[in-house]
């Protein structure tokens, strides 16, 4: 579900650089997560629950593939954010098992 927006983002930054045949990955790439979005919902999952782990998981991997492929800077402090998020990740969906 997040991978799909990920993508999307992930491929702005070319897109801006003038390479426009990333514009169809991005447009995907966000279409299938709002369906994906949608269906986990429709499956009964709590809004809150499902808003908060996809914006966390997108904030987290969209910083480390903005590392990873873009050369971005990625200090220490801000893989302690990314470590932060995904204990929260699982610290809602814990929260929200029982």
């Amino acid at each position: 579900m997040r991978g799909s927006e990920i993508a999307a983002s992930a491929r702005r930054s070319p897109a801006r650089q003038g390479i426009l045949r990333w514009i169809p990955v991005i447009v995907v790439g966000y279409l299938a997560a709002f369906t994906l979005l949608g269906t986990i919902l429709a499956m009964g999952m709590p809004v809150g629950v499902a808003y908060g782990v996809w914006s966390a998981a997108g904030v987290a991997i969209t910083a480390i593939l903005g590392r990873v492929i873009f050369k971005d800077h990625f200090s220490v402090l801000m893989a302690i954010g990314v470590a932060l998020i995904a204990l929260g990740v699982l610290l809602i969906e814990f929260g929200g098992s029982h």
